[in-house]
């Protein structure tokens, strides 16, 4: 309705980008001095001199660090309240979130809990959450090595309840990180199926942002823009890991998706996917998205029927005629990145598990599904579910 645009823009994150940015960290106002730095269980950080390059900055900048590195793909609450332990014991007064987005929202999760003491399933909104207001938090650092969260510069998170089976968004302006270092060179190492599966969470965070029904104009500009890049970097990136402008390009874009994320939010898509992660834990976020994309887009195809085509648009270079344009440029995107034949079988879903994914989307992702371009009921979510399966 004209006259009636309303929208507000707060980004408080100081972003600093670009190829072997990390090295400069001793150069940059930090928030504290004794970091808990947050790392994943792997060893890619270490071996790839990633961690190393971290802690002889900051010892470089006269600050303490202590090393958590307990963090799962799909990181979990209990390792949420080890790190507040390790936190509290050495006295740290700032969090440092080194890898990919599991690392980072762990660290969030961190942050809120150490200011604010309890637990931190005390303040999730939804599911069994406590829904406690939160009013403090440690500062936090955000470093990806990884182009696909963009939680680095949003003030969301994701933690997975394991007893409960409860994988769950959380946010608050306070964990916006202070400061996010987003550098290309550490995301060289990262294998052709990650960097697809990362890149396609990003691009669904952009398209799905786009044909939220929280969208606004500067959400549009940030998801346009990641989208046109993802489409033609991402399948570069992933025949060319090596290849550093295409990496530089999908960071970039990731960073964007992540700025979509604080301007406008995702949507039913995101929901279902994290119903399914939830209790299939070793299926990747991205690979979980991928999966079910095809059939989640289809159902608006006719509801939101200039956005795809200004999506497509933007993907193809050229003027779109139809909506079912974007849903053709999204399977050459897929198909160009060989991720083409995702199969949930392949981590033990089957058709006999959608009843309590859909349950469990309902309950725990309600606030996204209510910003699907129009609603959804039980048999169209189930639908999504079965039409994907295979």
């Amino acid at each position: 309705m004209r006259g009636k645009m309303k929208f507000g823009l707060n980004i408080p994150t100081r972003l600093v980008f670009g190829a072997g940015e990390l090295k400069n960290i001793h150069t940059l106002d930090l928030p504290g001095k004794c970091a808990l730095v947050v790392v994943s269980a792997g060893n890619s950080m270490k071996q790839n001199g990633y961690l190393n390059t971290l802690l002889n900055g900051l010892k470089k900048a006269g600050i303490e660090a202590v090393v958590f590195d307990r963090v799962q793909p799909n990181p979990i609450r209990q390792h949420v309240m080890e790190g507040v332990q390790v936190c509290a014991e050495h006295k740290c007064d700032f969090v440092i979130g080194l890898g990919g987005g599991s690392s980072i929202d762990t660290a969030k999760a961190i942050a809120i809990t150490a200011a604010m003491g309890g637990d931190f399933w005390d303040y999730v909104q939804g599911g069994t959450g406590g829904g406690k207001p939160v009013t403090a938090a440690l500062p936090i650092v955000a470093i990806p090595s990884t182009a696909g969260t963009g939680t680095e510069i949003d003030l969301w998170g994701v933690i997975t309840n394991e007893q409960t089976h409860e994988k769950m968004g959380f946010g608050t302006p306070l964990i916006y990180p202070r400061l996010a270092i987003v550098d290309p060179e550490l995301m060289l190492t990262v294998p052709p199926k990650l960097t697809a599966y990362q890149g396609f969470d990003a691009f669904f965070h952009a398209a799905e942002g786009y044909i939220s029904q929280a969208h606004s104009p500067i959400s549009d500009l940030y998801a346009l823009e990641a989208i046109r890049l993802l489409y033609k970097y991402l399948p570069v990136a992933v025949a060319d890991g090596n290849n550093m402008w295409a990496r530089i390009k999908v960071a970039w874009a990731s960073t964007l998706a992540g700025m979509v994320e604080s301007t406008s939010c995702c949507t039913g898509e995101h929901a279902l996917e994290h119903a399914m992660s939830a209790f299939y834990p070793e299926l990747p976020h991205g690979a979980g998205l991928i999966a079910i994309s095809g059939a989640y887009f289809k159902t608006f195809k006719n509801d939101v029927m200039k956005r795809f085509m200004k999506m497509a648009e933007k993907m193809r270079q050229v003027k779109s005629a139809r909506p079912s344009d974007f849903l053709d440029a999204l399977e050459v995107m897929k198909r160009s990145c060989g991720v083409d034949d995702v199969r949930l079988s392949d981590w033990g879903i089957t058709m006999t598990d959608f009843d309590r994914f859909v349950d469990n989307a309902v309950a725990t992702g309600g606030a996204m599904l209510e910003l699907d371009p129009r609603f959804l009921n039980r048999q169209e979510l189930l639908s999504i579910y079965m039409d994907s399966y295979k």
